[in-house]
C-alpha cells in the first residue's frame, strides 16, 4: 500500500532541510535547486513552490520567477511521492511536559530518512500530539522495534541528552538467535565497530574496543534461543553486528552476516530485536524510572 504525501497531510509535518545558495551561474532559485538536486526533477520543486513548501529564511514563499542570489537560504519539505505505509501502530507510554515515551513497531523509521518522511515515528507522533517540537533523545534501526524516548521541552533537553552520552541511562533489549552453546554466560562482547561495505553496514575490525554489550541467555529452546542484550555504548547496528560476530545473526537480518538481496519488507518476519526496557533515574525530580515495552518477539 503506497499514499501520496501531499494528500495525507496540506500543512508539513517535520521540520524542513535547509540549504544556502552556493556560488553559481543560475538565474532562478529554481534553476539552482534544479542543478544541486537533479533527482527530484523540475516539475516537482515547481509544485512544492506553488503549496508554499519553498521558503527563504524569513519564512517567505520562494516562487519559481524568484532570483538567485549567492547566501541565499532556502527552507523545503522534503517529500517522497507514493509513499509506502508501514501497516503497524505506535504506542505512547508515557507523556508528560518533559518526556515522550514511544513502544515503537519494526519497519517504520525513527526521524524521516531516504523514501520515509511521513511514515516515520516523529511524523507520527507529531500528528498524534501537536507537539511540533519532538525531538529524539536517540534512535533505533528502522527494523527494530521497541522504546524511543522524545524530548518534549527544549528547556529540559540538554539534561536528558546527557543520560544517553555519559551513558547514565539503563537499555534492555531482547533477541532471538540460534544458540551459543560453547559460550559461557554473562557474556561480554567488546569489539571495536566501524563502517564497512556497502556505506549501510558496519563491521568488526581489530583495534582498540569502541563497543560493548553483556549478553544472557534468558530461555533455551530446541533450535533458537532468546537472549537479553545490555549495550553499555551505542554504535550503529553494535547488537546486530556483535550477535552475527558470535556466530548467531539475529533472526530475520537482511544485512548481518551478510547482506541479502533487496527486497520489499517482508511483514511477517520482522527482525527479533526488541528494544525492551529503559531505566535511569530522572535528572529533574531525582526519580528512579523505568519504561517496559508492551511488544513481544517470536516464540522458540
Amino acid at each position: 500500500m503506497t499514499v501520496s504525501t501531499t494528500d495525507r497531510t496540506a500543512v508539513p509535518t517535520i521540520a524542513p532541510s535547509t540549504f544556502q545558495l552556493p556560488p553559481g551561474p543560475w538565474t532562478t532559485v529554481l534553476d539552482g535547486l534544479c542543478a544541486h538536486f537533479p533527482a527530484i526533477g523540475r516539475a516537482r520543486w515547481q509544485d512544492r513552490m506553488a503549496r508554499g513548501r519553498v521558503l527563504d529564511g524569513h519564512g517567505m514563499p520562494i516562487a519559481a520567477a524568484t532570483p538567485y542570489r549567492v547566501g541565499l537560504c532556502v527552507r523545503y519539505w522534503r517529500e517522497v511521492a507514493d509513499e509506502i505505509v508501514v501497516p503497524f501502530e505506535e504506542t505512547v507510554l508515557y507523556s508528560d511536559a518533559h518526556l515522550l515515551v514511544a513502544d515503537k513497531p519494526p519497519f517504520l523509521p525513527v526521524t524521516p530518512a531516504g523514501r520515509f518522511v511521513e511514515e516515520t515515528l516523529l511524523a507520527r507522533l507529531i500528528h498524534r500530539t501537536g507537539h511540533a517540537g519532538l525531538v529524539p533523545l536517540h534512535r533505533i534501526d528502522r527494523l527494530t522495534s521497541g522504546l524511543v524516548m522524545f524530548s518534549v521541552d527544549p528547556a529540559s533537553r540538554a539534561v536528558y541528552q546527557a543520560l544517553f552520552r555519559e551513558h547514565r541511562i539503563a537499555k534492555r533489549y531482547e533477541a532471538i538467535a540460534a544458540p551459543l552453546e560453547a559460550a559461557s554466560f554473562p557474556l561480554v562482547r567488546r569489539t571495536r565497530i566501524v563502517p564497512g561495505e556497502p556505506f549501510f553496514r558496519m563491521r568488526e575490525a581489530p583495534g582498540e574496543p569502541n563497543s560493548e554489550t553483556c549478553i544472557e541467555v534468558i530461555a533455551r529452546g530446541e533450535h533458537d534461543w532468546r537472549y537479553a542484550l545490555y549495550p553499555v555504548t551505542g554504535r550503529k547496528h553494535q547488537l546486530r553486528v556483535q550477535m552475527a560476530g558470535l556466530g548467531a545473526p539475529i533472526h530475520h537480518d537482511p544485512l548481518y552476516p551478510e547482506l541479502a538481496d533487496e527486497q520489499p519488507d517482508d511483514h511477517a518476519r520482522p527482525l527479533q530485536l526488541l528494544a525492551q526496557a529503559l531505566e535511569f533515574t530522572d535528572p529533574l525530580s531525582g526519580e528512579r524510572r523505568r519504561f517496559e515495552s508492551t511488544r513481544t518477539l517470536g516464540v522458540i
